[in-house]
């Protein structure tokens, strides 16, 4: 669908773009309730932070991305002729919402016994990623082209499974009767086909049934979602007009907990590089080619003025381009979005939001992007790299593991230290190795994906690149350590190394088969998949 004319003026709104926008604004509505209940149910930040200082912030840089990819989607059109283009749609970035909350701010918060410390904390992790999305924006692409794709989905699938999914599971089963109910709405649209009346949005159909269920059981005295009328009241008080204001000073006062911001503000900001990439590759295989070092640059850019502003969460581009073209979604549904989430967020409407709507209704929408972004490290690689996969999970599950620990032993005034590693092994929880093992999860998981993946693909020099690499990231903290330093876990650095020339030794003596190179799946007669070299 082109039109040749130079003069070709692009429609900012088509008929499809009230679809996704009501989609895309679900969704964003969805992640907005979902970090302001991790704030302030989570974090203990007070309201005035929160909907006079926060909300506003993440308004704005909301606000800034959507009319910023409605642009760069106008400008596509413009240039191809064509009447099909769909702006990437962009928000605060989901993974980054829950560590943000569970790996920083929650933890340095309960430390210092003041939540606007770990609000501080989460402004520096922020601005730290902002420089990292900029710069990273130029060498990005050479970081995609080398990495095996199972180790750069199979890190993501790790976050989703262990930071996105489980929380949401457990809420759903702690007040069954909305989350289950709510949940099965959620599958039979998204992933059944199931359209409901009139093509509402399966999301905004399970937060209504959810918000039935919740004021409608308190008729009876049952009280499921906890809500009342006393919290509608008083949500009422957070309505006005808040402007955001500089934050400037309390970035700088997160830098006191430097190192422990980067050991995670680093390699999640190279996850974001990859995130983004795959989401512009995704972009470009339904049709529509943007950038790649423009998008990243703008989420880096977009975040750093959010951040500068009081914004404790990340801007990325989303998973979905093709999901919001196929229904009809093209350049308006985007800047549409934008306009009235910023309405929503400087004027206290999410506080009322907040009130009426059950958490747990919530919950089924992001343990569906958990299980979508956890399918996809398997739908989108090689059969033969599903062990890489797997193995890129673990240590997302093990710092999952050592936060539960570490949140219920400070629950009782207590550590793992003055437990004692010992007595912690006795009764079957290996402190010592989730502690190991989940440091800087996000690179680790890439890099042991990475040697997994070119093993299985005898590229046995790359594979000791990567061993190599993981070496150096370790010894100098960036994996499996808490804190960025030097030699902080020395004997794991010295073991990389050893896999490292085991491998260039393979390289240089293994005899492998020429039709090896290339394992080829059959279906045996009990219809298991069997490989043959």
């Amino acid at each position: 669908m082109t039109t040749p004319s130079s003069t070709f003026k692009p429609k900012i709104w088509a008929p499809g773009d009230w679809n996704a926008f009501f989609g895309f604004g679900t969704n964003i509505l969805v992640n907005l309730l979902t970090l302001t209940a991790l704030l302030r149910f989570v974090v203990k930040m007070p309201d005035d932070i929160v909907f006079g200082r926060i909300l506003p912030a993440t308004g704005v840089m909301l606000c800034l991305s959507t009319l910023y990819y409605a642009w760069l989607a106008y400008r596509l059109a413009k240039r191809t002729g064509r009447t099909d283009v769909c702006a990437l749609p962009s928000g605060t970035s989901v993974p980054h919402m829950f560590v943000v909350t569970f790996v920083i701010m929650l933890p340095i918060a309960l430390k210092t016994g003041d939540p606007i410390k770990g609000w501080e904390a989460g402004l520096t992790w922020v601005f730290i990623q902002s420089f990292v999305l900029m710069i990273g924006g130029f060498i990005a692409p050479v970081i995609r082209k080398i990495t095996p794709r199972a180790a750069l989905l199979g890190t993501l699938a790790g976050v989703s499974i262990s930071f996105i999914s489980m929380r949401p599971a457990l809420e759903m089963f702690m007040t069954p009767v909305i989350g289950i109910v709510c949940f099965a709405i959620i599958l039979l649209s998204w992933f059944g086909g199931v359209r409901y009346f009139r093509g509402i949005p399966a999301g905004l159909v399970a937060i209504a049934v959810g918000c039935l269920i919740g004021w409608g059981s308190n008729l009876f005295g049952l009280n499921y979602g906890g809500m009342s009328l006393a919290k509608l009241t008083e949500s009422f008080t957070s309505f006005g007009f808040s402007i955001p204001l500089p934050a400037v000073g309390h970035i700088f006062s997160g830098f006191e907990f430097l190192g422990v911001i980067l050991v995670t503000a680093i390699p999640f900001g190279i996850y974001d590089l990859v995130e983004a990439l795959d989401n512009v590759e995704s972009a470009a295989v339904a049709g529509d080619e943007f950038p790649t070092t423009r998008v990243l640059t703008a989420d880096g850019i977009i975040s750093l003025i959010g951040c500068c502003l009081g914004n404790p969460f990340i801007n990325a581009v989303y998973i979905g381009h093709p999901g919001w073209k196929s229904m009809g979604g093209r350049i308006g549904y985007s800047a549409a979005t934008g306009i009235v989430v910023i309405l929503f967020c400087t004027f206290g409407i999410i506080s009322l939001m907040s009130s009426l709507i059950p958490i747990v209704a919530i919950s089924p929408i992001l343990l569906y992007i958990g299980m979508l972004i956890g399918a996809q490290a398997f739908q989108e690689t090689p059969k033969s790299h599903a062990p890489a996969i797997v193995l890129a999970l673990t240590p997302h599950l093990a710092a999952w593991g050592k936060l539960l620990i570490d949140n219920s032993l400070g629950a009782a005034g207590t550590n793992a230290a003055a437990v004692g590693m010992e007595s912690l092994g006795q009764v079957g929880v290996l402190y010592h190795g989730l502690e190991v093992m989940g440091g800087g999860a996000i690179l680790s998981g890439v890099i042991l994906a990475a040697v997994a993946a070119l093993i299985i693909d005898r590229k046995f020099w790359s594979s000791a690149a990567f061993a190599l690499t993981g070496g150096v990231l370790t010894f100098f903290g960036l994996m499996h350590g808490e804190e960025i330093g030097i030699a902080k876990s020395p004997v794991v650095a010295v073991s990389y190394l050893m896999v490292a020339l085991i491998l260039c030794g393979c390289a240089v003596f293994a005899k492998v088969p020429a039709q090896a190179a290339e394992p080829e799946e059959v279906e045996a007669e009990d219809g298991m998949a069997t490989q043959t070299a």
